[in-house]
């Protein structure tokens, strides 16, 4: 079985994939004239207005939320993969993957905001599934990817975040992975059996918290360790054109990897941002699409360099080598994942580095988990639309705290594995879907700028546009 796993994930995640998440990407950033460049301050502003409804979140909740499914594992475990696979390098491959990502997350949640809808409570519900059924009119290829975003948020990738849990708890304090299994299903279950609006509150509680945290932490790291950091920058971008001689083989797998684990970070392109922006309460969809895009920025620039700039400044790493062997074992019998940040912080700050990175771990990932059971809820949401079965949800729930469970357990291998599968998929349906859809949302983005050149708080407006199938922003609110 992990034979084929491993031919399955060699499939999906082809050099085709990287070239359409990179040449994705580069596309919406020309047909957006680099928004996700000119307009920083406008996404900060949007980021901290707006208020929930009884319907919808707010967009700072919304961008909580999102951040909860984009801010986890691999913000940790996922850095070090890349470096331990790709070399320093690598990291520089994730910065350009989450620069032009950004463009790509401004498409994917203005066009989930355009054609979102109300569920049955009353509550805004949207994503891929919606607008690929209503803007392209296959509901086929929506059906596909509701199901393929089901198991992969409900089944293949909560495993990873808690494989990285329990990891990190047993390499800090020896915890038995059966007991920190226990501990994080108990919490998962009070969470989501309470609702989207539990949800949002936990998000916006703890999302803010934890990342700063981490970061201040990665400061005081590199200032203790300040004489490191020039050569670690030259280092980086060395790396990343195969200039430095001892990572010169590494250039394609730099590139492969940065990207890989930069989408997995990020998730821009992936699908799971648009459900979370299709929650929020807004006069205009773009004004959602600014605020996902700067979560792209937040997750990537920040958070996964925090740990990058850790682990290499202070050399606390191994990278293999292409063909046998290693390059680089400076953590001689250590797995790529947390080790690699707990013992970079562990240098710096002796009896504080396995237990620091442990409860960033806890945090980060489990937030994700909760994320990845709201995204699964609405695709589950989205096919109830036509069958109306409620106890799926209920099977949804029993199976991703069994999926956590299981994951926890498992080796972190056969854990990535099926998360990279997972990622892979949705991907693939969704930046191929978003490439044909693209002009609503584009159409969004000059409406919007237009509007704000007038002075006035954009309003949208589907019909004006000549935007069809918009049947949330045609009734009356």
């Amino acid at each position: 079985m992990e034979a084929f796993l491993d031919w399955l994930n060699g499939v999906i995640w082809s050099k085709a994939l990287i070239a359409l998440c990179l040449g994705a990407g580069l596309w919406f950033s020309i047909r957006t004239r680099f928004m996700q460049l000119r307009s920083v301050r406008e996404m900060v502003r949007l980021l901290l207005s707006g208020k929930s409804s009884e319907a919808g979140v707010s967009s700072f909740q919304a961008l909580a939320m999102s951040l909860s499914g984009r801010v986890g594992i691999g913000n940790i475990a996922g850095v070090a993969t890349a470096i331990a696979f790709g070399g320093p390098g690598a990291v520089f491959w994730m910065w350009v993957m989450a620069f032009l990502g950004a463009s790509t997350a401004y498409v994917e949640s203005t066009l989930a905001q355009i054609y979102k809808e109300r569920d049955d409570e009353g509550r805004y519900r949207g994503g891929p599934a919606y607008y690929i059924e209503k803007a392209m009119g296959q509901k086929w290829y929506a059906w596909l990817f509701a199901i393929a975003t089901i198991m992969a948020t409900g089944f293949f990738l909560p495993g990873v975040q808690a494989n990285g849990i329990a990891s990190g708890m047993a390499n800090a304090w020896n915890i038995p992975v059966t007991v920190t299994a226990t501990g994080v299903v108990l919490a998962l279950g009070f969470i989501i059996f309470g609702g989207v609006k539990r949800i949002a509150r936990f998000a916006e509680l703890v999302v803010p918290f934890m990342a700063l945290a981490y970061m201040l932490v990665a400061f005081v790291i590199m200032v203790l360790n300040a004489e490191q950091v020039p050569q670690m920058v030259s280092l980086i971008f060395r790396s990343a054109f195969g200039m430095e001689a001892g990572f010169g083989a590494l250039l394609g797998l730099a590139v492969e990897w940065g990207v890989k684990r930069g989408i997995y970070s990020n998730e821009a392109g992936q699908g799971t941002g648009p459900h979370a922006a299709a929650a929020a309460e807004v006069s205009h969809p773009a004004k959602q699409g600014y605020v996902q895009a700067f979560s792209v920025y937040v997750d990537t620039l920040l958070v996964c360099s925090a740990t990058a700039f850790m682990i290499i400044s202070t050399g606390m790493y191994n990278v293999a080598s292409p063909e046998a062997g290693m390059l680089v074992e400076a953590l001689p019998g250590v797995e790529a994942g947390p080790g690699f940040a707990q013992a970079a912080v562990e240098s710096v700050l002796p009896g504080y580095g396995a237990g620091f990175v442990a409860l960033a771990l806890l945090f980060f990932a489990f937030t994700t988990i909760v994320a990845y059971y709201y995204m699964a809820e609405t695709n589950i949401a989205y096919i109830n639309r036509k069958v109306h079965r409620p106890w799926m949800i209920l099977v949804l729930r029993v199976a991703i705290l069994l999926a956590v469970i299981l994951g926890a357990v498992r080796s972190a291998g056969a854990a990535w594995t099926l998360g990279d599968i997972g990622v892979g998929l949705m991907a693939w349906l969704n930046i191929v879907a978003i490439l044909v859809l693209q002009k609503p949302a584009l159409l969004a983005l000059r409406d919007y700028e237009r509007q704000k050149a007038q002075g006035v708080d954009p309003v949208f407006d589907p019909e004006a546009l000549g935007i069809r199938n918009a049947e949330f922003w045609r009734r009356p609110k």
